[in-house]
């Protein structure tokens, strides 16, 4: 017994991961489907360690019969075939930023509004947050709702695999050129990346923040609280996995760092790594291929009456990503689904 499962997407960066994470966490299906563009047809996909799957052509699929989509293909896929594949009955769960801000569609992340996800009947379409907000309402939540927050300003430190396949080929190729003396290409970045920070991620607004910025935001406040005052500076470093934040959280109510750290070591979807002294912290190197969404470098801020500063790190392709997305498809089986005969 199991559900049919196509992963739309399937030759990307994260469509992979998303097929290696049902694998790993063995996911119960009774088929899955690889899906990509028409010039991906037929090419091979690894599910899990031992199952090759072929890639299919989403414009030719009948979705019909299955049971969940996990959608990575970018926006303008999801506008165009998430409506679609939802009319079919196949419900859909959308990483990208499309249905995010629809008030007919839950934005989930499981460890922290999982009741939410009721909601997903309106449309049939789940959405998942993005990379850099998804691991920091996993840390906030737990203080929240022992000190209720205030204000939050992050500055995030963001892999370049969180803009694909391309932007993780431009670091290798910019890196490589330096030592060889080759002349550096720029494509996918504004800026070079290798061996330098950039201070913009997505277009910016109006107002002078990014829309990677708005969307830490909006979606935190979508997703915790829509009272929460929140500000980010983006920044993409030339990292390859693993998003890393500088927190500072403003409370209502009394909380120590003490305190903190206990309630975030109790907490779903959380390690604490929190020594005061040298390796005594976590890196992006070191959360690669991990679930947990890590807090290190946990202090009082003096700066405000009831402050923490925290330091948070995750694999930006499994709880930014993928792993999220199967997350809430385990969530829909459990509370909404019934599995196939």
């Amino acid at each position: 017994m199991g559900y049919k499962v196509a992963v739309v997407g399937a030759t990307g960066v994260v469509g992979r991961e998303m097929l290696q994470i049902l694998a790993e966490r063995q996911f119960p299906v009774s088929e899955v489907v690889a899906l990509a563009s028409r010039r991906s047809q037929g090419r091979e996909i690894s599910f899990g360690d031992t199952k090759i799957l072929k890639c299919q052509s989403l414009e030719n699929y009948d979705f019909r019969g299955t049971d969940i989509a996990l959608f990575s293909a970018g926006s303008a896929v999801s506008k165009e075939w998430g409506p679609k594949v939802a009319a079919t009955g196949c419900t859909v769960i959308d990483n990208s930023s499309y249905f995010r801000m629809d008030p007919d569609v839950p934005l989930i992340v499981p460890e922290v509004n999982a009741d939410a996800i009721a909601g997903y009947t309106k449309r049939n379409i789940i959405a998942n947050p993005n990379c850099s907000t998804a691991q920091l309402v996993v840390a906030l939540k737990p203080l929240h709702d022992v000190a209720r927050i205030k204000r939050v300003v992050v500055s995030t430190y963001q892999s370049v695999s969180g803009a694909g396949n391309e932007a993780m080929d431009e670091l290798f190729t910019q890196t490589r050129a330096i030592f060889v003396n080759d002349p550096i290409k720029k494509e996918r970045f504004t800026k070079q990346i290798a061996f330098n920070v950039i201070p913009h991620i997505d277009v910016f607004m109006d107002d002078g923040y990014t829309k990677e910025e708005w969307k830490m935001s909006a979606e935190t406040n979508k997703i915790l609280d829509p009272d929460i005052k929140l500000t980010a500076t983006c920044v993409r470093v030339p990292v390859f996995v693993g998003h890393s934040e500088a927190i500072n959280v403003e409370f209502h109510n009394p909380i120590d760092e003490k305190r903190a750290r206990d309630i975030l070591r109790e907490s779903p979807g959380i390690m604490v790594v929190d020594q005061r002294e040298d390796e005594g912290y976590m890196t992006p190197v070191e959360c690669v291929g991990d679930y947990a969404t890590f807090v290190s470098r946990i202090r009082k801020d003096p700066t405000v009456e009831h402050g923490l500063a925290l330091w948070c790190v995750s694999d930006n392709l499994r709880k930014g990503a993928a792993l999220n997305a199967v997350q809430i498809a385990e969530l829909l089986g459990r509370r909404h689904l019934k599995k196939a005969s």
